[in-house]
């Protein structure tokens, strides 16, 4: 086991459009989150041989902890399971940065942050319910970089009069090396649901295109659907999730995904509890994967990739003839321009990108029962 993600719940306020676990801190609860992590990574690290390239700590605003409370965290993570060899990220709200902070964190072994910049606009910051503003940003941003960290700059797109084109130059102006740009998504059960908030077609559509366009323009490389890097700046624990990788997951509502023992199963991922039945011990249900499920997980993540997929290694790790299986489906979506067959690569075009759930659907409904790759 190579990556881990920490999952870290508490924020100082709900965003209106998240649907994430998460919470505001109350008296005692950081106390028991902090001493259930500590057995939980304990239980993690008897349970697998484990060797970290990358760890990830997630939320939830992982800053918003006290400096003693991230320092008990690190701890109990270095002690049980190790550190990142090659990546250790922190995700940060502008909000929570000084320069003193940025220094510790920094010595504590981070050496990512992910900042949840958002927009440097500010009236779309107040409507995306954002409680820090552009100035806040900018100046969170120039105290991670003056501490040596590789910093990845959030990105939403898709608001309604937003400035797009100055968000994304105001990023790259920033010294951003990574920069992730999403899609406003109204999720169920969000404040932004409730209030019948709706993102037009035509705004979700201009985001997706200005942002390629304009950061390509910059000099920064498209990777991941969502995801542009300079050179040397990919998210290389984010690349263990788009290629399929085993990854260990720590703290309520954490995902993993792991070996089986079974040999009918490939691997079975699990999504620990929110935070109230973790601090009682549970631990969530296994969703258990045969290999054509294994492989189908394999091609939804992987076409996010701008390399897309090599079809020879995922039969090898499956089992399942895969170029053979799903030759039909294959061979329609790139009739369709929406995929391109180079040997044994697959990869989506800018077009497929757009209807990236499409095309996997197209692969989910095909019966790979008679084609297991010869052993």
């Amino acid at each position: 086991m190579r990556h881990l993600y920490v999952h870290v719940p508490f924020c100082p306020s709900i965003c209106p459009y998240c649907d994430f676990h998460v919470l505001t801190r109350s008296s005692g609860l950081v106390e028991g989150y902090l001493a259930r992590l500590d057995a939980e990574a304990q239980e993690l690290a008897a349970t697998y041989p484990v060797d970290l390239d990358t760890v990830y700590l997630g939320g939830g605003t992982p800053s918003f902890l006290r400096d003693n409370e991230l320092t008990a965290l690190v701890g109990s993570v270095q002690r049980h399971l190790g550190w990142g060899r090659l990546e250790n990220t922190l995700e940060v709200n502008p909000g929570t940065v000084s320069a003193g902070r940025a220094a510790h964190w920094r010595a504590l072994g981070f050496d990512r942050a992910s900042l949840g910049v958002q927009s440097l606009h500010d009236p779309t910051l107040l409507f995306l319910g954002r409680r820090h503003s552009a100035a806040q940003a900018r100046s969170a941003a120039g105290h991670l970089l003056a501490q040596g960290f590789r910093v990845s700059g959030d990105l939403i797109t898709a608001v309604a009069e937003q400035p797009l084109e100055e968000d994304i130059q105001g990023l790259h102006d920033l010294g951003m090396g990574h920069i992730s740009a999403y899609t406003l998504t109204i999720e169920p059960g969000t404040e932004f649901a409730r209030r019948g908030v709706t993102v037009s077609d035509e705004d979700e559509r201009r985001g997706f295109e200005v942002t390629a366009e304009r950061l390509a323009a910059l000099g920064y490389e498209r990777y991941e659907i969502s995801n542009y890097a300079r050179p040397g700046e990919r998210s290389r624990h984010n690349l263990s999730y788009w290629q399929n990788r085993h990854y260990l997951g720590l703290g309520p509502g954490a995902a993993g995904h792991y070996p089986a023992r079974d040999s009918g199963l490939l691997s079975l991922r699990r999504t620990s509890p929110h935070l109230h039945d973790w601090l009682r011990g549970e631990r969530g249900t296994p969703d258990l994967l045969p290999p054509h499920e294994w492989v189908t997980d394999a091609l939804f993540m992987g076409l996010r990739l701008r390399e897309g997929v090599d079809l020879d290694d995922l039969t090898q790790r499956s089992g399942v003839a895969v170029a053979a299986a799903y030759a039909p489906a294959i061979q329609s979506n790139v009739q369709q321009g929406l995929l391109i067959r180079d040997g044994s690569r697959l990869r989506a075009t800018e077009a497929g990108w757009w209807v990236l759930n499409e095309v996997v659907t197209d692969f989910l409904e095909v019966d790979v029962g008679a084609h297991q790759a010869d052993s």
